[in-house]
């Protein structure tokens, strides 16, 4: 049976039905809202194939989901990272028992080793992922792509960013460093529907961040096209001849992607 929620809009009660409801609601807002920004950050990506660039994409908790809708899936671009915290265990020598701190992503310097052991090229682009923008790690990730010269774009929540302090000793936010920012209309703390008594449930943010992240792909792949530029994009392994053909495209990008099982 649902249970009737607090919420003051008097929306109805907390049900699948509505979930999808204002899910889909705020879906249909945000390819209309967005579209300047999609495009800003389509071209920040098709500069980046044509520069002969990698696109690396870093987030922590949650936003990895969003991480491995950018980095090395089917259907979408051969020239993409992924840096996870993992990295400090997998390519820089760390025990394994580093990765049992909740509080990792917290500690300054982190962001400045897994940069280092990404090793991007000068044009790259890095697309930074986090609701809330302010988590310490993210903004020295941002910070240090921004000193060595690279196009940032930000994914985020504004609404969660401009309602928390800083969490980095700058001062900073992620959306206060990026050159684009794709905004995902998540509400303050990401749960859609609001339950009696207080809190809530259902977390919009990775419906409407896959969606600004493959309108952007989509729109940046239409720019490569009409330039006279084939976009290198991925095709499922699943299918006859795809891994084989992965292989070949990834080929061009050498030391520079990882492929990890995941």
């Amino acid at each position: 049976m649902s249970v009737e929620s607090a919420n003051e809009s008097g929306t109805g009660p907390v049900s699948s039905e509505r979930f999808a409801r204002e899910g889909l609601d705020a879906l249909r807002r945000l390819t209309e809202s967005a579209r300047a920004d999609v495009t800003r950050a389509a071209a920040l990506i098709a500069d980046c194939v044509r520069a002969d660039g990698v696109v690396q994409a870093f987030g922590t908790g949650h936003s990895q989901a969003m991480v491995l809708e950018v980095a090395g899936r089917a259907g979408g671009l051969v020239p993409t990272n992924r840096i996870s915290i993992a990295d400090l265990v997998l390519y820089g020598g760390e025990h394994p028992s580093v990765l049992d701190d909740p509080l990792l992503e917290r500690e300054p310097g982190v962001a400045a080793r897994l940069y280092d052991l990404a090793a991007p090229h000068p044009q790259d682009l890095f697309v930074v992922i986090s609701n809330s923008g302010v988590n310490n790690v993210i903004v020295e990730m941002a910070l240090h792509a921004r000193e060595h010269g690279h196009r940032l774009l930000a994914l985020t929540s504004l609404a969660h960013t401009r309602a928390v302090p800083a969490g980095h000793p700058s001062g900073r936010k992620l959306a206060d460093l990026a050159d684009v920012v794709l905004d995902n209309a998540a509400p303050r703390g990401d749960a859609l529907l609001e339950l009696p008594g207080g809190g809530a449930v259902c977390a919009l943010s990775t419906l409407t961040g896959v969606m600004l992240l493959q309108m952007a792909v989509a729109e940046a792949a239409g720019l490569l096209l009409a330039s006279g530029d084939r976009p290198p994009v991925y095709v499922s392994a699943n299918v006859p001849g795809g891994f084989e053909g992965n292989l070949e495209l990834e080929k061009r990008y050498a030391g520079r992607i990882r492929r990890t099982a995941s």
